[in-house]
């Protein structure tokens, strides 16, 4: 793994995987959901969306047809703290990849007349959430928990904000936030390293230098208890959840082993409780996520409506008897087993490696080898389990939120 800077601050890191004949493009932009204000609640994923219109060089279709014809894929997402476009392709084609996304990000025509046919499209996606409540549930309770902070706005927006967006703001956040000191470019398969840097270069390197600063400011408390939302739907849709550190803090990987022995795969506890014993659900998992200022930890359970509040009770009971007895020794390293083998499998693709070696920069963190993430999971000790689970996985601690009926 190299990291490096142009001059005009434009990040670039990359990963060599001789084995595979095939690689992974990224760019990535310090622009999410979390940096918008009130108003302009979904612009960056408006905007996201509205770069895939056409460029100063490109149509929509051919935009389309660029990697698509030469059996590569082209993708995009917005989080709450970046927007991606990334591209996958044979090795051969990665000049062709970084041209299209240069083209993307630094060139979209961003008319009025598209954004007015988009917005249905965001719309239909909006209308698809309030459609799928195992969804929607999740937009709910982070709206309840963060009491009004960005981190639990929707991505998406609403149909209000979204509704009044226009193109005349879109291009102000692109020409405010889509400048090289806010600009991550990534690659990892087989390429070679001299060759992408240089092609960044000519790409990137008349990238603008100044940016909009925005910044995120750091949430001052979260909710808790319980909150009900009523709807008529087949089942009740169960998330508990509750803040804690983020990414950069030391306890993130005890939090991580902590949540997969509750809730990652067959063999964890709320699995085997509340579905295998007590057949209460199909679905039940924990989930994590980690932002530069404060994470997120939890678990879903959906379950019909009469089994709601001994389902709850039950991700309660679980909850509580990890906050009192830890992990056994055994199971700490059974779980640490599974995180290690999923990690190592996952980074087999040239995508995983490719979203990991962005993150160091976006989390402004030094690049890590994955014999050195093993060895941070392999340090987690039962005293460090037991201290984060007293300190965040207490029930009472969390805000329990159902979607369901009356």
């Amino acid at each position: 793994m190299v990291w490096t800077s142009l001059e005009n601050g434009v990040q670039v890191l990359t990963e060599r995987m001789p084995g595979v004949r095939s690689a992974a493009v990224g760019v990535w932009v310090r622009q999410g959901s979390a940096h918008e204000s009130l108003e302009d609640t979904g612009a960056s994923h408006l905007l996201e969306h509205m770069v895939f219109k056409g460029t100063e060089r490109r149509t929509a279709a051919e935009i389309a047809i660029a990697l698509e014809g030469l059996g590569g894929s082209l993708d995009a997402y917005t989080s709450r703290e970046h927007t991606s476009y990334q591209a996958r392709v044979l090795d051969e084609h990665v000049p062709e990849a970084l041209d299209v996304l240069a083209d993307l990000v630094l060139a979209p025509r961003l008319e009025q007349t598209d954004l007015d046919l988009e917005r249905e499209v965001v719309l239909e996606e909006i209308a698809q959430v309030e459609d799928t409540p195992d969804d929607l549930v999740f937009e709910l309770h982070n709206e309840s928990l963060w009491e009004g902070h960005p981190y639990g706005r929707s991505i998406l927006g609403t149909k209000d904000s979204v509704s009044g967006m226009n193109a005349l703001r879109l291009r102000e956040l692109h020409g405010a936030r889509y400048a090289a000191s806010n600009l991550v470019v990534a690659a990892a398969g087989n390429i070679e390293r001299e060759d992408f840097l240089h092609r960044v270069e000519d790409h990137f390197g008349s990238a603008p230098v100044a940016g909009n600063g925005a910044t995120i400011v750091k949430p001052t408390g979260t909710s808790s208890g319980l909150r009900r939302q009523v709807r008529e739907t087949a089942q009740t849709h169960i998330v508990f959840g509750t803040d804690v550190p983020p990414h950069s803090h030391p306890d993130r990987h005890a939090l991580v082993l902590l949540s997969s022995a509750l809730g990652a795969g067959m063999s964890s506890r709320l699995f085997q409780k509340v579905r295998e014993e007590l057949a209460l659900c199909y679905s039940v998992y924990t989930y994590q996520a980690f932002y530069s200022l404060c994470g997120i930890s939890g678990v879903y359970v959906g379950t019909r409506p009469a089994t709601a509040e001994k389902a709850a009770g039950a991700v309660r009971d679980e909850l509580a008897r990890v906050v009192d007895e830890g992990l056994p020794a055994d199971e700490l390293e059974q779980t640490k087993r599974q995180v290690k083998g999923q990690v190592m499998l996952s980074l087999e693709s040239t995508g995983a490696r490719l979203h990991r070696l962005a993150g160091f920069a976006l989390h402004h963190e030094p690049l890590m080898g994955l014999d050195g993430l093993l060895a941070k999971i392999d340090a987690v000790t039962r005293e460090d389990v037991a201290r984060v689970a007293r300190e965040y996985f207490d029930p009472r601690r969390h805000l329990e939120l159902r979607l369901g009926p009356q």
